[in-house]
């Protein structure tokens, strides 16, 4: 800095001004010295003051100072020149110990105004410290049995000095046996080791003196020293050994606590306490091998101390070390491999999954219902596992791979048979004694519409009086449906077929579902007997199925038509009848013949004819036949009876209760020589027409009576031969008779066996008389032979046991029988109704 001396006091303050305003300036700034460790007293550090920008004149009027935290005394400024110097001794290693770093913090603070001023000293290391041990003399005790290369660890020195001034060198003295090898440590220097070279051996060299020397970096370098006094010891050179180095060991699994598995044996050379040894397990053992034995170090003998489970380890390996209490000891090694023997305490398991469930019905055979999985945690022939299924119809196990099977489906399925199978599957090791697990599968049979509706029988009998009420209950038919739901649900309908010229429908009708039937209008016999239809079944399934079944409604008569009477002559009308009846006939004479019909059938149609007596008159000489309608004479005719006569007929038949209707029958009495011959004529053709008619009458009868006896001894008959029979499977069995035709004079009935209907009456030319095909199944009929004796000129030829034909002179009866027959392969023959048919002229 260059200055001007300039005069005047004026000039002088400012110029002070200008640096008082400079130096506060920079009072905020440090300044950096710098100075070696142990510098003498007076060393010169800086120029304080300058450096700072004060002025030498104005460091005591403004109170220069310099503070340091208890270091004030390290250094002081001369105020007359403003120096910076050394007062006292700096010891770097004292002051800032192994810091790398190590300064001075001054404060140097000036009043007046105030100012505070930082300055950093640095101490500088210099190598005024020696590489140190920390004791004079190091001891090792190394046995000779230690080998080459062996590696002893000292204890290195220590420098106070930083830097290059603490970078330490070794150095060991010359010898035979040992070399030295320089760690270097991250961040802590180099550490010496002791390499052996060459074997030990005490009985030459109990003692070895080596010297250790450390230099450090400095200039110049210092160094230091350590004595390495070693001693040879001797050696406990006979490590235990064991008889074999590796124990083979076989034991089961689940073995109790305390179960030996091995007592191992090992020797010492040695003697003494060289000799003595202690068993335990290798650092190499882990710690779930160490939970599961016991080690005794005493006695060698390894025992079980947990559960040992085949499946979770089948084998163990066992390092044991043995050592003997030699100084220093020596260990010897072997090893146990322990094998575990499977037990079989596993039961298989079973698991079924991917279910396939319900099963149609109508599924293939070789369908996959389940698939199923076993397994053992067993081994060997305690983990083979087979399955088996029960019941294995008709269902089977099919194996798929190991451990794997398929259920699957092995025969035709019906749920209307079996709807579902509970079914085991069982698996089984092959374990002794084995164990076994099962597994329950509920398998649903869903259904299908496989199954037809069926009726009970293929046709009904249904007998209905007529006259019935419209929209009466007739009959149920009713067919059950084996299949489930929908499938199973029946409506009914009439299969449509015209009667006549109407329509079925418009005489009954079926409800869709009870299936009953009703008869829609009042149904008269006269002009239906028999009423022939089917109802046809049909269940709700997809495609539907149906059946039908035949129902035979048979009208019965009831009496509800009265007696007509018929005309007299071809060529008379409905009124009265009149005749000549000569005064000379003798009693017993048929004069006159009443002729009257019924339109209904059977006893409703059997007349019975009665002469009323009019009131008040004498008693007639004339009476009438019962069922012939034939008027005769009682007695004689004489002058005494009135010349014409009025009788009135009551005609009645059988029915309940009984309808009636009366003829007038006209008589006029001549002498015999007053009838013109013409009317000897006409008489006597009248009378045999009405003998005629009554003989008609006589042979109707008797036809009846006739063909009803054969048709029940028949029965008879063939009742006997069946029970005299071995019985034989079929419905053939004899039924309960039912009344089908009953009047005030008697009853027949027929056997449900055959279900014949048989009623006789007279009437106008119809069948009288009629049997028709039973529901049941047919039955052969034994041979039957009919014979009817003839009266007044009858004749009758024999037939066989399938026709016969009868003929009479004034009335035609044809009967017919015939059957099933069926030959060994149930081939149908022939199959025809039974049908007696008698006519009336």
């Amino acid at each position: 800095m260059l200055f001007y001396r300039l005069s005047g006091p004026r000039t002088q303050r400012l110029l002070l001004s200008f640096l008082l305003v400079a130096a506060w300036e920079a009072g905020s700034g440090q300044v950096h010295y710098s100075v070696s460790e142990e510098a003498k007293h007076g060393t010169f550090v800086g120029r304080i003051a300058q450096d700072l920008g004060l002025e030498l004149a104005e460091l005591v009027p403004r109170l220069f100072r310099v503070a340091s935290k208890g270091r004030g005394d390290l250094l002081e400024v001369n105020l007359q020149n403003g120096i910076l110097f050394v007062n006292s001794r700096i010891d770097r290693e004292e002051l800032c110990g192994r810091s790398e770093e190590c300064s001075i913090h001054l404060e140097v603070i000036v009043d007046r105004p105030l100012q505070v001023f930082h300055v950093e000293v640095e101490v500088k290391d210099i190598n005024d410290n020696p590489p140190v041990f920390s004791a004079s003399e190091q001891k090792l005790s190394i046995p000779e049995s230690r080998l080459l290369d062996s590696r002893f660890p000292l204890e290195g020195a220590s420098d106070a000095d930083v830097g290059e001034n603490a970078m330490l060198t070794y150095r060991l003295s010359p010898n035979e046996f040992f070399t030295l090898d320089i760690i270097n440590k991250k961040d802590k220097g180099k550490f010496p080791v002791l390499v052996l070279q060459k074997l030990l051996d005490r009985e030459e060299n109990p003692q070895l003196q080596l010297l250790l020397t450390a230099t450090d970096g400095g200039k110049p370098e210092l160094k230091g020293s350590v004595t390495l006094q070693i001693s040879v010891l001797d050696a406990n050179d006979n490590a235990p050994i064991f008889d074999r180095s590796i124990y083979e060991v076989k034991m089961y699994e689940n073995s109790a606590n305390q179960t030996l598995v091995i007592w191992l044996n090992a020797s010492d050379a040695d003697e003494g306490i060289n000799k003595e040894i202690i068993y335990s397990f290798s650092s190499l053992v882990p710690p779930n091998i160490r939970r599961k034995f016991l080690m005794n170090e005493r006695t060698g003998e390894i025992r079980v101390n947990d559960a040992i489970d085949f499946e979770d380890s089948n084998t163990y390996e066992i390092h044991v070390d043995v050592t003997d209490k030699g100084t220093p000891p020596m260990v010897g090694h072997c090893s146990v491999l322990l094998e575990i023997l499977d037990e079989n305490d596993n039961s298989p398991e079973v698991v079924v999954t991917s279910l396939a469930l319900p099963v149609r019905e109508d599924a293939q055979v070789g369908t996959v219902i389940a698939l199923i999985s076993v397994s053992d945690h067993d081994s060997g022939a305690n983990g083979q596992v087979t399955c088996s299924l029960t019941p294995h119809i008709p269902f089977k196990l099919v194996s798929t791979f190991k451990n794997y099977y398929s259920l699957v489906l092995d025969s035709a399925l019906d749920r209307e048979s079996v709807a579902n199978y509970e079914l085991v599957v069982t698996a089984k090791d092959g374990g002794s004694p084995s164990l076994s697990a099962t597994a329950s599968v509920s398998v649903d049979v869903a259904d299908v519409n496989d199954n037809a509706p069926t009726f009970a029988q293929p046709e009904y009998t249904v007998f209905v009086k007529e006259n019935n009420p419209p929209g009466c209950h007739i009959f149920t038919v009713s067919a059950r449906d084996a299949d489930a739901q929908e499938n199973a649900l029946v409506s009914y309908s009439l299969v449509e077929r015209r009667v006549g010229e109407r329509a079925l429908s418009s005489y009954v009708s079926v409800h869709a579902e009870s299936g009953k039937v009703y008869a829609l209008q009042p149904l008269d016999h006269e002009e239906l007997e028999l009423l022939q239809f089917q109802v046809s079944a049909r269940d709700a399934g997809v495609p539907p199925l149906g059946s039908n079944v035949t129902l035979q409604v048979f009208v019965l008569d009831e009496n509800d038509n009265a007696p007509a009477l018929l005309p007299p002559g071809p060529g008379g009308g409905a009124g009265a009848v009149s005749q000549l009846v000569a005064r000379s006939v003798g009693a017993g004479h048929v004069v006159a013949k009443v002729r009257a019909v019924d339109a209904d059938s059977g006893y409703n149609a059997w007349l019975s004819y009665e002469l009323q007596a009019a009131a008040g008159a004498a008693r007639s000489p004339f009476r009438v036949g019962l069922y012939t309608g034939e008027i005769s004479t009682t007695r004689a005719l004489d002058e005494a009876d009135a010349p014409r006569q009025r009788l009135l007929v009551l005609v009645k038949d059988h029915g309940e209760p009984a309808l009636t209707a009366t003829a007038t029958v006209l008589l006029s009495l001549e002498d015999s020589g007053q009838a013109p011959k013409a009317s000897s004529r006409a008489s006597t053709g009248a009378a045999g027409a009405e003998a005629a008619l009554v003989d008609v009458n006589v042979y109707l009868i008797v036809a009846i009576c006739a063909v009803s006896s054969l048709f029940v001894l028949t029965l008879l008959l063939y009742t006997a031969l069946r029970c005299s029979a071995p019985p034989s499977e079929g419905s053939c069995g004899p039924g309960k008779p039912r009344l089908v035709c009953s009047s005030a004079v008697g009853s027949w009935s027929y056997s449900q066996q055959r279900r014949q209907r048989v009623c006789s009456g007279e009437g106008p030319p119809k069948a009288d008389l009629m049997a028709f095909s039973p529901s049941l199944p047919p039955c052969p009929l034994p041979a039957i032979e009919v014979e009817e004796q003839s009266t007044e000129g009858d004749h009758c030829s024999k037939k066989d046991s399938s026709q016969f034909r009868c003929f009479k002179d004034y009335e035609h009866i044809h009967i017919k029988i015939s059957w099933n027959i069926r030959n060994k392969n149930s081939e149908e023959r022939s199959q025809k109704d039974y049908i007696f048919l008698l006519k009336k002229c």
